[in-house]
């Protein structure tokens, strides 16, 4: 081995091969109580127990050890708003007063590009202390939005996606583009940035009501043109939204039934929310492999109701978790995975912590298609991976104390766990935080 392009990390390490719900917990993972990361050129070597592969290492090797530590690889948070950061936690209101109250008049200013530029590096910033290394976001209507977006993720060696949204009715008037005007800034946009470097690009119309059918058939037209691109927007979070969808598209059978008419369905499609879909949703959505960013923190937040996970498992819908900022409550998806936990109580639907960490992690990379370069340690592999302290406060290093398995010890770092549980983030093996 070259030492220069080689990285060791020894600690705790976990990381999943398949879904907890598919195959039963105990197969689902890998974990070595004393493992070892090889990283070489940003890719994962191998991982596995210390004592196998300290062997082939060279004598003089060097390797960083995270003591009471436990090293999984980089969150994936499927569905979040980067323009809504600065008014997160904001008072009072369900989705569409959420929306004209708080939302547009903010996403208003994204128009100028050093707001956006500045919000973008400190959005990243907390991405990074809580652990984030990946994420699918919204941008705005406005074009600077998204190269402010892209330009910061680029710096940072960042496996992003996002987009510009499309919005041409049922919204103010400073925030509207036209299906022609929103068709050719979206291909402008993909072409200078989909598929640079770790850059993603996607499709956005915000949701149904606020696109008219000219709009959507023309983000069909460009998912047509360019197949690899995502399909980014939202999808029944709220029963008051989903009566108006009926209102405004009477020909439509439901509401998915408006995006899938217009060619809006396919394996790069991430609809967030889904909380009022009927067995025929489901199994659209299963054929047709899109997949679903679950958001429980906004939808307690805003009241929108529970997910049923149980029935997107049933039915085998991919499932990826995500924190919904800003109607979302904390960047962090520790504390979103607490907010899991207790939806799926509600549905008498019993999580484990394998599941709820899955879904965090290679559950999201499947969600964005891109198991083939995330979400788990594999050989090969991006090096995305956080180290998480068992010592961060003095309740979880206490609590852990009385744990006697690891699924004691997940389950209470995932309740008491948040942005502080967060040591260290490494981007292709490279430290980018520290606490």
């Amino acid at each position: 081995m070259n030492i220069d392009e080689v990285q060791i990390f020894r600690a705790e390490i976990l990381h999943f091969l398949a879904d907890p719900a598919e195959v039963g917990d105990d197969i689902s993972y890998e974990y070595f109580s004393d493992g070892l990361i090889i990283v070489k050129s940003g890719l994962v070597e191998a991982v596995g127990h210390a004592e196998k592969l300290l062997p082939r290492l060279p004598a003089d090797a060097s390797v960083t050890h995270y003591p009471n530590s436990l090293i999984v690889p980089g969150f994936i948070d499927c569905h979040l708003h980067y323009p809504q950061t600065e008014i997160i936690a904001s008072y009072g209101e369900q989705l569409l007063e959420w929306l004209e109250n708080y939302t547009f008049p903010t996403e208003r200013e994204f128009g100028d590009p050093d707001k956006a530029s500045d919000v973008a590096e400190f959005f990243f910033d907390e991405l990074m202390r809580n652990g984030t290394t990946s994420a699918l976001v919204f941008g705005t209507v406005h074009k600077q939005s998204v190269d402010a977006f892209f330009s910061a993720a680029q710096a940072r060696r960042l496996r992003m996606i996002c987009g510009k949204v499309l919005m041409d009715r049922n919204a103010p008037d400073y925030l509207t583009d036209t299906p022609e005007s929103g068709y050719r800034e979206s291909k402008e946009l993909a072409e200078r940035w989909h598929g640079i470097d770790r850059l993603r690009y996607a499709v956005t119309p915000r949701f149904a009501p606020t696109c008219s059918n000219e709009q959507l058939a023309m983000a069909g037209k460009l998912l047509k043109e360019y197949p690899d691109l995502y399909l980014h927007t939202h999808l029944a979070e709220n029963s008051s939204e989903v009566e108006w969808v009926k209102e405004l598209f009477p020909d439509r059978s439901s509401y998915l039934d408006v995006y899938a008419h217009h060619g809006l369905l396919t394996k790069r499609s991430i609809f967030a929310h889904c909380l009022h879909l009927n067995d025929d949703d489901f199994e659209l959505l299963h054929k047709s492999g899109a997949g679903i960013a679950f958001c429980p923190t906004s939808n307690l937040f805003l009241g929108s109701g529970l997910f049923n996970l149980a029935r997107a498992e049933k039915q085998k819908v991919k499932v990826g978790l995500a924190t919904d900022i800003g109607a979302g409550t904390s960047f962090s998806l520790l504390q979103t995975i607490s907010d899991l936990y207790k939806t799926q109580q509600l549905r008498n639907h019993r999580l484990t912590p394998f599941k709820s960490l899955y879904l965090a992690t290679k559950g999201g990379a499947l969600t964005l298609d891109l198991d083939d370069l995330i979400g788990n340690f594999e050989p090969g592999k991006e090096a995305d991976f956080i180290v998480l302290d068992y010592h961060a406060t003095p309740l979880l290093a206490r609590r852990l104390k009385r744990c006697k398995t690891l699924t004691e010890k997940l389950f209470a770092l995932q309740m008491l766990g948040d942005d502080r549980v967060v040591k260290n983030v490494h981007i292709l093996g490279e430290e980018v935080y520290k606490k």
